[in-house]
């Protein structure tokens, strides 16, 4: 079990990432959270399986066909250990 924070860059709000990004988390057994900022960006946590959340990150450094992301930071943090029961979209912070 890992858990990542990611941080994404780009056109990256209003072109569905949040959505497509909890479709792929859905897909790949992935729990978390997914939310827009106020600074353009788009902000999630991750937890799963470490290839599931890998496949996420990879995932988020492309978005979907109408997003262009400019840069995408990883943190590691602490296994938050059965803290999330599935992926959910946020509200904006």
């Amino acid at each position: 079990m890992v858990t990542r924070q990611i941080r994404v860059r780009g056109r990256v709000q209003g072109v569905g990432f949040r959505y497509a990004m909890r479709r792929e988390a859905e897909r790949a057994g992935v729990r978390g959270w997914v939310r827009n900022r106020s600074d353009g960006s788009v902000e999630a946590l991750l937890q799963g399986e470490a290839a599931a959340v890998a496949r996420v990150v990879d995932w988020a450094r492309r978005g979907p066909p109408s997003a262009r992301v400019d840069e995408l930071h990883e943190n590691e943090l602490e296994p938050l250990e059965g803290e999330y029961a599935r992926f959910e979209e946020r509200p904006s912070v």
